[in-house]
């Protein structure tokens, strides 16, 4: 549904019908709630042909995507150019590139070994070591996994844990080969084994595909020319490996046969509709004790936090009023020290208060596409199933949402006097321009490299449309209706000579006060951020957006409260400077994630390639700076609210 949303706002941009757009806009927003997730089940008859697809080859050690044929694999026949099915802009970013293959089957008909072709590298002078079997050594080497996908549900391999048949764990793919070293030659794998499980629907014809595992081998080319063919004694782990060898000439490997072979499985067990199930629960993040003791460990600080919170307003504030506001108050004639002294400068405005609007808008704007898609998530809309569907969904949504965020940066503005269209303008251009910038300059790297998810031009001309032509307009409607709302006003005056600020201690210095407040976010956060990072490096399965709904609802409330404390100590000390300190606070989160995910990178991963790094640290530099950007906005929102309630309720003479 979100890829058809996109596709046809991409062709209104293209032809000009805003009025078109406008109400797709509209369409989109209200009727996306009947969208049924999935994908409609196939019935098959005994002797149907299936047909099994491929996708990118994949490595976690370098987190670079290729063409599956940009090796010396089988191509289809008759085809010159093979054309990829893509499905949605997700896909694409991704780097999943979905092609068909000749592995080739038939319903409930058991293939003993089918020969796939012979493929020689092709050399443009005889005298020089092959590329090809460099490249597809280095692939080996680098271990990485071939993925297909049959009936929508990807290959994998299957392991017993710990010895029982209830600890299967199913790891996505099948690796390209076994790596070599000093003293051997590298094998490939060039044989598949495919185990295909179906089921039989009650009172339905036809049957089902409910599993697709493998099991690959290393079989010598002469092997399979000599013995791979129906009715023979096929037994591929009785044989000699095929080894790759790209130097010296004289050892070099002329040729790889390819081949395969398929057996069909009843499984009464497993339902169509449960069959992603096994590998869901193979991820990680499946083991939900850790995500219990995650939310324990969360809620710990929480309410840790509003019992600060409550102390402050029920005990203190509570004090603080009766002194200040009795007139008879013994104290009153000494001199008044704490939070009431800065009142007539609380509201002063701050510096740089444009772009403090536009990044409180930009944030409203994430947090909206982040609580809506976090919404469809846990009705299952967006489901493993819909290669691309998340990445798709999140960034219809945070263009649709453009109108929020010109509603709240135009009610900002307002507030401080300031309103002008220039500030509505950077609201659509200045973090997804940012953005742009680090994108499109990793994407100059996947090309030179010759990655998958490098993105084509065609489909930067279309986020371009996107942004310019939908996000940038929603960014103004929202800023009319904002404009048009009453100004905020604030509840006292302020003086026209600024208060001096008393020299602060070393530990209520900004600096300070930020960074180490900023823990506390993070870690409310940060256990359900290891299996995030994991789904994105370790090429796992994330699917517990439950776990992650209330992991999300603690963060906000960790920032609310966290920027609230620190902003009242900071008054208590005469420190009227609130605005973006209570915005750094909440947003020195994002500093956390980035310093975690080099710790990650240091013991998680086995990228050893420098340009890999480079990629893994820019796309993490930009989710840390959006996770900071969301959470600065939470905690300034809150913070402004508590500030305008404590001095609203202030007397003042």
């Amino acid at each position: 549904f979100f890829s058809l949303c996109s596709e046809a706002l991409f062709s209104a941009m293209q032809s000009g019908w805003w009025l078109y757009v406008t109400t797709l806009h509209l369409l989109c927003s209200n009727t996306v709630g009947f969208y049924l997730p999935g994908v409609t089940p196939v019935e098959y008859e005994k002797g149907d042909n299936v047909s099994i697809k491929v996708n990118s080859i994949k490595s976690t050690r370098t987190a670079i995507p290729f063409d599956y044929y940009s090796l010396m694999h089988c191509r289809p026949i008759g085809t010159g150019s093979i054309k990829a099915d893509v499905e949605n802009f997700g896909e694409i970013l991704w780097g999943d590139i979905i092609k068909p293959s000749r592995y080739a089957g038939a319903m409930k008909i058991d293939v003993n070994c089918a020969k796939l072709c012979t493929t020689k590298p092709k050399e443009k002078k005889p005298d020089q070591p092959s590329r090809q079997l460099k490249k597809l050594k280095q692939r080996i080497d680098d271990e990485y996994r071939g993925h297909l996908i049959l009936d929508n549900l990807p290959v994998s391999e299957v392991y017993i844990w710990e010895g029982h048949r209830e600890s299967l764990y199913y790891k996505l793919g099948y690796p390209l080969g076994v790596p070599g070293n000093k003293t051997r030659d590298s094998l490939v794998n060039n044989h598949l084994a495919f185990t295909i499980k179906y089921h039989k629907p009650e009172g339905l014809p036809g049957f089902r595909i409910v599993g697709f595992n493998v099991v690959p081998y290393s079989v010598e080319s002469s092997v399979i020319e000599q013995e791979c063919r129906p009715g023979a004694d096929w037994q591929p782990e009785s044989y000699a490996p095929q080894t790759v060898v790209w130097k010296p000439l004289s050892r070099a490997t002329p040729h790889i046969t390819w081949s395969y072979s398929i057996k069909w499985e009843e499984d009464v067990e497993t339902a169509w509709a449960s069959r992603w199930d096994h590998y869901l629960k193979s991820a990680d993040a499946s083991n939900s004790k850790i995500h219990w003791f995650s939310i324990v460990n969360s809620l710990l600080i929480v309410l840790f936090l509003s019992g600060m919170v409550a102390m402050i307003l029920l005990r203190a504030l509570h004090k603080d009023f009766n002194r200040y506001n009795d007139p008879d108050n013994e104290y009153e004639a000494q001199e008044e020290t704490g939070w009431k002294l800065v009142h007539a400068d609380v509201f002063r405005t701050p510096r740089h208060h444009e772009l403090l609007s536009v990044y409180v808008g930009t944030g409203g704007q994430l947090l909206g596409m982040a609580v809506i898609t976090q919404f469809f998530a846990l009705l299952g809309f967006l489901s493993p199933a819909n290669r691309g569907g998340l990445l798709t969904a999140m960034l219809l949504l945070f263009v649709l949402m453009g109108s929020y965020g010109g509603y709240i940066t135009a009610r900002v503005a307002k507030m401080f006097h300031a309103q002008s269209w220039r500030t509505v303008t950077l609201t659509g251009v200045v973090l997804p321009g940012q953005i742009f910038v680090i994108f499109f300059a990793m994407d100059l790297l996947l090309w030179s490299k010759g990655a998958s998810n490098a993105v084509p031009f065609t489909t930067l001309l279309a986020l371009f449309g996107l942004w310019f032509c939908v996000s940038v307009p929603l960014v103004f409607v929202g800023a009319i209706f904002g404009y048009k709302r009453p100004t905020i006003e604030q509840p006292l005056s302020i003086n026209q000579i600024p208060r001096h600020i008393p020299e602060q201690k070393w530990y209520l210095r900004p600096p300070v006060t930020v960074i180490l407040a900023g823990v506390i976010p993070f870690g409310a956060a940060f256990i359900e951020i290891y299996f995030i990072l994991s789904s994105l490096w370790l090429n796992k399965f994330y699917y517990v957006f439950g776990f992650m709904a209330i992991v999300m609802l603690i963060l906000a409330i960790t920032c609310a409260e966290i920027s609230i404390v620190m902003v009242y100590f900071q008054l208590c000390y005469e420190d009227y400077n609130w605005w973006w300190r209570s915005f750094f606070i909440s947003a020195s989160s994002g500093l956390h994630l980035f310093l975690y995910s080099i710790f990650y990178f240091a013991t998680s991963l086995k990228i050893s390639s420098f340009w890999s790094g480079v990629l893994y640290f820019g796309w993490m530099f930009v989710v840390s700076y959006v996770f900071a950007v969301m959470t600065g906005t939470i905690g300034f929102l809150a913070t402004f609210v508590f500030v305008r309630k404590i001095y609203s309720a202030l007397k003042v003479d």
